[in-house]
């Protein structure tokens, strides 16, 4: 492998000649990624198959289509994000003009992990490029038949001067995290979220960060049972629980608690089956590591549905745990097909018991009330808010998508993808037809007509 820092050098060299910034060069850079995607769909999706266990319409709704879906919303709008904006310029500097001007930021850092390891590499990149980036891609080496389907798709589609795809462990991470970027883009841990800020201080490196947490589900008892259990069994178990995003407890209202889990069980087999092993449409855990863990987290609390395991094929059953808060399993986020389910009498109860805790990256809330609703938008904190369903919230393309506190910093998708990758540059440009002599020294007004002037301003 070509040595870190002369892949960086080179990439600055390459920024500094001006291409990228070219409109046209941008347009032409995303449809040879769209190309090379489509070419590559079939590779992806084994990969997708072999690393995670991903049903084929799992692999192309979460992982491919939003890719090209996303790179057509920005052939379509890049002209629009990319043109200088004017703006208002105040009477006080009449003659004057002002306007922001997005430009790229640099040379980018882009590292993404194994759970939707196409979408979370590829979707940043699409961010990057419209925006006129150079761009360093580092997959998760625990994904590896993804990587290399990535590494292959990249070098089809882009110089290395321009795009390049370093694969490797944790010694390559930090190896990456040792040069000086002009952005860094990480999704994973709050704790390696930590990390990738803690190296990016060293050069003032700006960062953006899309971690995780525990997001929060709260039912209320007005609900329509039948519908919310299978939208939060399908949130919950998409791709095996490995979302980010995923519900990561349930808080129920006692008064419907046990008819809301039989409901869920009946959705469970509704999707699955019976024995959700033999079904086609329900993914693996991604390694044994991540087995272990989730098996050892499966120890606490009470199982009252699924709990069967598999360690030759990584399988663990939809999972349905009575828990309580001092559970080992509400330490943590789960990331993995287990579902603590809590109860509580009233809503300032469960509001309480969230706010509490970390900053989630999302929040769920099922009721019909609208006032509710808004109470618990207002009252809370959340990366993002879904009411009456679990993930979707991600898709609008006009919906940025980015955490808040301990679950992240910044925001990408659609129109927000081009921004974080922008620096928006401020231009003022003056008049040289007059010229206020009042604001030079020595000063000939009084501080009562200063104050007067700047009501102009």
């Amino acid at each position: 492998m070509e040595d870190i820092k002369n892949i960086a050098e080179r990439q600055k060299s390459y920024f500094r000649t001006g291409k990228t910034k070219d409109l046209h060069f941008r347009q032409e850079a995303l449809k040879r990624l769209e190309e090379s995607i489509l070419e590559s769909e079939e590779d992806m999706l084994a990969a997708l198959m072999h690393d995670l266990g991903k049903p084929l319409f799992e692999g192309y709704s979460t992982d491919i289509g939003p890719i090209i879906g996303d790179i057509k919303y920005m052939l379509k709008n890049l002209p629009s994000l990319a043109r200088p904006r004017k703006v208002r310029t105040p009477l006080g500097l009449a003659g004057g003009s002002s306007r922001i001007m997005p430009q790229p930021l640099g040379v980018v850092l882009v590292m993404a992990p194994w759970n939707y390891p196409f979408h979370l590499l590829l979707r940043p990149l699409i961010g990057a490029l419209a925006a006129g980036n150079c761009v360093v891609l580092k997959p998760s080496e625990h994904a590896p038949f993804c990587a290399n389907v990535s590494r292959h798709l990249i070098e089809r589609a882009f110089p290395t001067e321009h795009v390049t795809l370093i694969e490797g462990g944790a010694e390559v991470g930090a190896a990456l995290l040792e040069q000086k970027f002009d952005c860094i883009f990480f999704t994973g841990s709050t704790s390696m979220g930590r990390t990738v800020m803690q190296a990016a201080a060293r050069h003032l490196t700006p960062t953006i960060l899309e971690l995780g947490g525990k997001s929060p589900c709260i039912v209320e008892p007005d609900i329509n049972l039948k519908l919310s259990a299978r939208r939060i069994i399908w949130g919950k178990f998409l791709n095996a629980g490995q979302t980010c995003v995923a519900p990561d407890y349930l808080l129920v209202n006692t008064r419907i608690k046990e008819p809301f889990i039989e409901e869920m069980r009946q959705a469970i087999n509704s999707f699955y089956g019976a024995n959700p092993q033999n079904s086609p449409d329900y993914a693996r855990i991604v390694n044994d590591m991540h087995f272990k863990r989730l098996t050892g987290l499966m120890k606490t609390g009470q199982i009252i549905y699924g709990g069967q395991t598999d360690q030759e094929s990584r399988y663990i059953a939809p999972t349905l745990i009575q828990a309580d808060w001092a559970d080992p399993i509400m330490g943590e986020e789960i990331f993995g097909p287990l579902l603590p389910i809590l109860e509580y009498e009233n809503l300032d109860q469960a509001l309480d018991i969230i706010n509490e805790q970390p900053t989630p990256l999302a929040l769920y809330l099922f009721t019909h009330d609208q006032g509710i609703q808004e109470k618990v938008v207002r009252e809370t904190s959340s990366g993002g808010v879904c009411i009456n369903d679990t993930v979707s919230h991600v898709l609008p393309h006009e919906l940025p998508f980015g955490g808040v506190g301990e679950s992240g910093k910044g925001a990408y998708h659609g129109d927000a993808s081009f921004h974080c990758f922008s620096h928006r540059r401020s231009v003022f440009k003056n008049s040289t037809r007059f010229d206020l002599k009042e604001k030079y020294p020595p000063y000939r007004i009084s501080l009562n007509r200063l104050k007067t002037l700047l009501r102009f301003m």
